[in-house]
């Protein structure tokens, strides 16, 4: 289970806080959180998160970037292409803090309570909750929202809440969620990351449809003003109900936040420098090495940082459509692989900065890096003949080169695999053994950035008689191509959570394979990997979770589904020194939100940037 509705949308296996109530006995006292530790890091009476300052002043205005355009404000359906921001209008039942992710503390529900058998969960909200109107947040938005969600919204709010039958009032503060199937301690937790909408607003605007008209919302901003696919800036809400809040006391301190929008990520960072905008976080490796040494760096009035962090990295890769025949065969996929020469890119490209990616579950305890335990065994055995063989016996590790170059040695092994898989080279092409056409493979990439790493991939796919092209497409032609999986490859990261759970389902199982907008891009479609899906859900505690999650990375491994790419455990950012920050940062993020502008270094900051054209 992701941490919000919106890490999914753009994974949290917990327990209720106290878990030591006799067998037969029933405590359904509320509860402020739910944990997968034994106790959540915050007690009751916690008053504000350890990475804010409670003090922090409020006002100035930030600005930051976006790519691409935006037309709609609705962020919870598959049509159009939402603004950034627009989770900063809704709040939602629960959060997670950044300093604890196995967590979930009340928002808009003031407390939760769960009974033993996990059968339904009830939410008390507070009673100060509020729309910007005014108007009370209640029971019947959040049934209206939880309907509306799941048979309008996004398909993956079916799934996501599949086990989820019944949303029902008792009174105007107090909302019941019931439960189907085998015993679920994720679900209360995923209920409680549903967003609450206005069922007065949304009563009189089609939810189905994309809108320009800004929503109703409850968070801390609301829309001041925009202009489709350019800008938008949301103002802060100076009657925010939630001031509060334990969870928002010394966040969200900026009077404005203005998103401008720009073609791509060399135009961004050239506005950066320029001092058009003030934060940005640094994906690439090489803009990283070479991109920030400008005049405002050098002069101190841009600071850069390389923060390390806590949280798992997932798996980003090339990508295969398994849908194509030409990947069917999982020798073709793996025989692929041997072409991406990732130790010469690493030191050639990416300036040393990254490590290898082998897991799913990268840099968590979830990961499968040694030999399957007995208790794997036990899930794994009756799967044997319907899974890789590899599984049972050996530790995957993506293919190894020694960086100079010359990968012959893992070419003539891709051409091993390609033979005993039927395929043959007839006049320097690779041709198929089933419609004698030769195998050509196109890359759909949404950013120029990424064509200078495909390009040395598709030379060595050249050696083994396979014509590769880059097809790199807008923001929009990305998305609908992605939504109905069109394409061959594609670069995509499966973000991961430290308690994956109901979206594995979107990930990995046979019932998304056909769903379009679905996060099953590889298209798996295999009963054994849907069983093993079901046991991370229906996993009782953090031990069975381990196991099963371990148990299916190492298959997803063995099936050599994408080509593993890289990862940094840390977080490279920069920003125009105009911030206060408090002293702590949180374990698992940045904390952005919980910064304000600091009055005297923008006015030393401000006319400096007016320089470089900056209004």
């Amino acid at each position: 289970m992701t941490r919000t509705i919106f890490a999914i949308i753009t994974a949290s296996f917990l327990l209720p806080e106290v878990s030591a109530t006799p067998v037969g006995a029933e405590d359904l006292t509320p509860r402020h959180a739910m944990t997968l530790g034994d106790k959540p890091k915050y007690g009751s009476d916690f008053k504000h998160l350890n990475y804010v300052n409670p003090n922090a002043p409020k006002g100035g205005e930030v600005r930051l970037y976006s790519i691409g355009g935006f037309d709609s404000f609705n962020p919870y359906i598959i049509k159009g292409d939402p603004a950034t921001g627009t989770n900063l209008m809704f709040e939602s039942l629960m959060s997670s803090p950044d300093d604890d992710s196995l967590s979930e503390y009340g928002l808009i529900a003031e407390s939760v309570e769960v009974p033993n058998d996990l059968s339904y969960v009830i939410y008390n909200l507070r009673k100060e909750a509020k729309f910007h109107d005014g108007s009370p947040i209640t029971a019947d938005d959040v049934v209206f929202s939880f309907k509306n969600l799941k048979t309008k919204g996004q398909p993956f709010f079916r799934y996501y809440y599949a086990n989820v039958t019944k949303a029902e009032k008792l009174n105007p503060h107090r909302v019941k969620f019931s439960f189907t199937g085998p015993p679920n301690r994720e679900l209360p937790q995923i209920v409680g990351q549903l967003p609450v909408l206005s069922k007065a607003w949304w009563s009189k605007n089609d939810f189905s449809k994309t809108t320009l008209k800004p929503p109703l919302g409850s968070g801390p901003y609301k829309v001041k003003s925009f202009e489709p696919g350019r800008f938008i800036v949301y103002e802060r809400v100076k009657n925010y109900w939630g001031k509060n809040v334990p969870l928002r006391v010394g966040q969200y301190n900026f009077d404005t936040i203005r998103y401008d929008y720009y073609r791509d990520q060399a135009v961004a960072l050239e506005a950066f420098k320029a001092g058009l905008y003030d934060f940005r976080f640094e994906a690439s490796s090489k803009d990283w090495a070479t991109g920030y040494k400008f005049p405002a760096q050098k002069r101190g009035e841009v600071k850069t940082a390389l923060l390390n962090h806590s949280r798992p990295v997932g798996m980003q890769a090339f990508v295969f459509n398994t849908r194509r025949d030409q990947f069917k065969d999982k020798r073709v996929r793996q025989a692929l692989a041997f072409a991406f020469d990732f130790e010469w890119s690493n030191k050639q490209l990416f300036y040393g900065q990254y490590s290898r990616t082998a897991s799913y579950f990268e840099n968590s305890d979830l990961a499968a890096a040694k030999p399957p335990t007995p208790e794997e065994l036990k899930i794994l055995e009756p799967l044997r003949g319907k899974i890789p063989d590899e599984v049972f016996t050996k530790i995957y590790k993506p293919a190894k080169t020694d960086g100079s170059g010359n990968n012959r040695r893992n070419l003539r092994k891709a051409v091993r695999l390609l033979k005993a898989a039927g395929w043959k080279v007839v006049n320097n092409q690779l041709i198929s053994p089933a419609t004698g056409k030769p195998m050509e493979i196109e890359f759909l990439l949404v950013s120029p950035a990424f064509e200078r790493i495909v390009a040395p991939f598709i030379r060595n796919l050249k050696r083994l008689g396979i014509k590769g092209r880059i097809r790199t497409v807008d923001p929009a032609q990305y998305q609908n191509r992605v939504r109905e999986f069109d394409y061959d490859v594609i670069v995509s990261t499966f973000g991961q959570s430290l308690s994956p759970g109901n979206e594995q389902r979107n990930y990995w199982h046979s019932s998304a394979v056909k769903r379009p907008g679905s996060r099953n891009l590889i298209g798996i479609q295999d009963p054994a990997i849907d069983l093993l899906v079901e046991k991370i859900v229906a996993a009782k505690d953090r031990k069975s979770l381990v196991t099963s999650s371990r148990a299916l990375d190492r298959v997803l491994q063995w099936n050599h589904f994408v080509v593993p790419q890289w990862h940094i455990r840390a977080d490279r950012i920069a920003w125009w020194d105009k911030f206060g920050q408090p002293k702590t940062r949180p374990n698992f993020g940045i904390g952005f939100f919980s910064w304000w502008v600091d009055a005297k270094k923008a006015a030393l900051i401000q006319p400096k940037r007016k320089k470089t054209g900056t209004k």
